[in-house]
């Protein structure tokens, strides 16, 4: 059965994060928003849902492979969807919000939920401890001197050049989500296999068939490719803020809930744009602390988090959008510098 992101309990009565949890809770913050998400959810059907009527409208120009700008921006609209219903922020059952996160994971966007949700379980619980965080253990890129150290052949010359390189592969991210999402059914249970592996290919022959029914063939591929390399990007860029450059736990070292998710996250400040932009992620702190907070509540719970942090002496870290990427990324490069000496 797919995993859950469940809030943390509040482990002990004197810890410094149960008077927080108190608080939150009798304002009414962590009450469900179905009218909210139902909105939501369907301004961004019915978008999608424009878009592929303007593609087949404008197939017999090149300039419908542009379409695949707007495409990709609504693709990251309805993984933040998804990511909502794992954190079970849309509905106060878990039955209905893991089959809303298998409708707009796994059918609409070719991402499998369950993976997602393993894999996103584990960073919650441990953001940005290495060896236990999945988002910072050994891949691609290096997020510790010695993971970089480790790195051989093509990996060291990336590790070297990460941060000018960073940008520029998440365009893979993309396809990399949809691989992921295939090779984690391996050895799942027949349930999961049939369920997940039949909605993921349910999605891959709607979107295959839409693109080459409504496109010459030529153009179809560059749709898809623009299509996903920009969703790559997208996602990418809302994530790389919330903790890169952020503490990271030393092997061994336990802190309480409060002080691992507070000194672990970054908040990215800005307006309604800013909101919609980074799905509400922007608001990561508060996020940690209360994953199944409804993301339209986030910025009416900041002021509340800000204040108790200020008064247990918790630094609350808040950048603007800029200067996220600047922190972000030169963690990214003092990690790759030894390789360069």
């Amino acid at each position: 059965m797919t995993a859950t992101l469940d809030a943390p309990p509040v482990r002990a009565a004197g810890s410094d994060f149960a008077p927080l949890a108190r608080q939150v809770r009798a304002s009414g913050l962590l009450d469900r928003r179905p009218g909210y998400y139902a909105r939501a959810i369907g301004v961004n059907l019915a978008a999608t849902a424009a878009v592929w009527a303007a593609i087949g409208w404008a197939g017999a120009s090149w300039w419908v492979v542009l379409l695949g700008v707007p495409l990709a921006v609504l693709s990251a609209r309805t993984a933040f969807l998804g990511h909502d219903a794992g954190h079970r922020q849309i509905a106060g059952s878990a039955r209905v919000n893991r089959w809303l996160g298998l409708v707009l994971g796994n059918l609409l966007l070719g991402m499998g939920q369950g993976w997602w949700s393993d894999k996103h379980n584990r960073h919650h619980a441990n953001p940005n401890h290495v060896g236990k965080d999945p988002d910072v253990g050994e891949g691609v890129l290096a997020w510790t001197e010695g993971q970089a150290a480790r790195q051989r052949g093509v990996l060291r010359w990336v590790a070297r050049h990460q941060a000018g390189l960073f940008f520029p592969l998440l365009t893979l991210e993309g396809v990399n989500l949809k691989v992921g999402s295939v090779l984690y059914l391996r050895g799942r249970s027949r349930r999961e296999q049939l369920v997940e592996g039949g909605l993921l290919a349910l999605h891959a022959v709607a979107y295959l068939s839409l693109a080459f029914t409504l496109l010459s063939p030529g153009k179809a591929v560059v749709l898809m490719v623009l299509h996903h390399a920009l969703f790559g990007v997208h996602l990418g860029a809302v994530f790389a803020p919330n903790h890169k450059g952020m503490a990271m736990p030393e092997p061994g070292e336990r802190w309480g809930h409060l002080r691992r998710q507070v000194l672990t996250s970054r908040n990215v400040r800005g307006g309604v744009v800013v909101d919609w932009l980074m799905g509400g992620l922007n608001y990561q702190i508060e996020h940690h602390l209360f994953p199944g907070i409804p993301r339209c509540s986030l910025r009416r719970v900041q002021p509340l988090v800000r204040a108790h942090c200020a008064a247990v002496g918790l630094p609350f870290t808040e950048t603007g959008l800029v200067e996220s990427y600047r922190q972000a990324l030169a963690h990214m490069r003092s990690v790759g510098e030894p390789l360069r000496s």
